[in-house]
């Protein structure tokens, strides 16, 4: 889209165009992020921005395509989790260069879990490449052990209306009392890294696992430092980032572990939980007929069974200074979010009036506070509806887009 500016210099007005970025997009891999993406890219179309989504399950015909789409010097990447550059061949010339080097793109790299988990894409980004955290605490990570990397300011999870312009159906009438949404994963899963080189080695994991199960307000990173500066006195730096990269399976074994109980504890203090994901029927529940196991869903599902849910449980993946989508898309479609907080969680989000908080160190109040919410409708209607004004004004990915569409235009 072409813009006319006006310019007041010595000589009056002048009128200069301005071309707004051309921006591309993917979907075809992670169906939540391609999800996202769409979202984005709706609304960037409606500030003006021409757009194209490329289909990573088609990419030969994806990339024919694109190249109809691009232009030199006015097309950016936004993309997520290292899509288009994880060594994808389609994006790779002969040497091995990445397309967005060879066009001169600029990426802007939004990732939504902890950087620990992409150290092997972090020391080969494109060069003209941008760094979006999710969480205060990933982009203090990266201003750490990768302080050469672009980092654009942080950007938290947003979420979807699905109904817009259309009344939510009221709390009274809805079909679930309780609704998880997520997958599940048995700790012990993990516990074949924990164990893989010897005992010293297993009691120093499980002495991190039992801190940050004890002491949940911790991030994974400084309890890790903690215990290795313990064992070893000092450990440099990129020493440090290696032992860092090869951890992900502690921050795994305590979300799931946490993930777990908030069910369990629901479920065996008698309130019927629906969870919408995999792995639940490998949660062990002493009253398992309050557990009621359904499909795994794509985002649209989720979304649609939302409308449907009194209360959306929601159980934090260890952003200690960061929100999950989950959150705002329970709010949009009229749920009461019943969550755990977090740094900026709690600047934005508040207790019983758009929100119901609990803590993780104190996991066992939870039947107590769904069941009090439970039982007075009115007061559940009250937060929901407060919550959608929240999550309204200022948490929809059309914010996010905004936020998005002021970067890529400056940068």
């Amino acid at each position: 889209m072409i813009k006319m500016v006006n310019i007041a210099g010595i000589v009056g007005n002048i009128q200069v165009e301005v071309r707004m970025k051309k921006i591309m997009f993917f979907e075809g891999d992670i169906e939540t992020q391609g999800y996202f993406s769409r979202q984005i890219a709706e609304a960037m179309e409606k500030i003006g921005h021409e757009v194209f989504i490329y289909d990573l399950s088609s990419p030969w015909s994806s990339t024919d395509k694109f190249f109809r789409f691009f232009e030199k010097g006015n097309t950016v990447l936004i993309n997520f989790n290292f899509h288009g550059m994880s060594g994808e061949e389609f994006f790779l010339d002969e040497n091995n260069t990445m397309m967005w080097d060879a066009l001169g793109i600029p990426s802007y790299n939004i990732v939504v879990d902890h950087p620990m988990y992409y150290h092997h894409f972090l020391e080969k980004v494109p060069s003209n490449y941008h760094h979006i955290s999710i969480d205060r605490n990933h982009e203090k990570y990266m201003e750490r052990f990768f302080p050469e990397i672009k980092r654009a300011p942080f950007l938290p999870l947003a979420g979807t209306e699905l109904y817009p312009n259309k009344s939510n159906v009221p709390v009274t009438y809805r079909k679930y009392d309780v609704m998880m949404v997520g997958n599940y994963c048995v700790p012990q899963t993990f516990e074949k890294f924990i164990t893989r080189i010897n005992e010293e080695y297993t009691a120093f994991y499980y002495g991190m696992i039992d801190e940050l199960l004890a002491k949940p307000y911790k991030t994974v990173e400084e309890v890790a430092e903690a215990h290795l500066l313990a064992e070893l006195g000092e450990v440099p730096e990129e020493e440090l980032r290696k032992a860092l990269g090869a951890m992900t399976f502690i921050d795994l074994y305590v979300r799931y572990t946490f993930r777990g109980r908030a069910v369990q504890e629901l479920a065996d203090a008698g309130i019927k939980v629906h969870v919408f994901g995999d792995g639940w029927d490998s949660l062990p529940c002493r009253h398992e007929e309050n557990l009621i196991l359904m499909h795994n869903l794509d985002s649209v599902g989720c979304l649609k069974k939302l409308c449907q849910a009194k209360i959306s449980l929601n159980v934090m993946p260890w952003f200690k200074d960061g929100a999950h989508d989950r959150i705002f898309n329970s709010m949009l479609n009229g749920a009461v979010c019943l969550t755990d907080s977090s740094i900026y969680l709690d600047n934005i989000l508040h207790n019983d009036v758009d929100s119901s908080i609990y803590s993780l160190q104190r996991i066992e109040e939870l039947p107590e506070i769904a069941g009090k919410l439970l039982a007075d409708p009115g007061r559940m209607q009250l937060i929901a509806d407060e919550g959608y004004r929240l999550a309204m004004t200022g948490h929809t990915w059309a914010h996010r887009a905004g936020q998005l569409h002021t970067l890529i235009e400056e940068g």
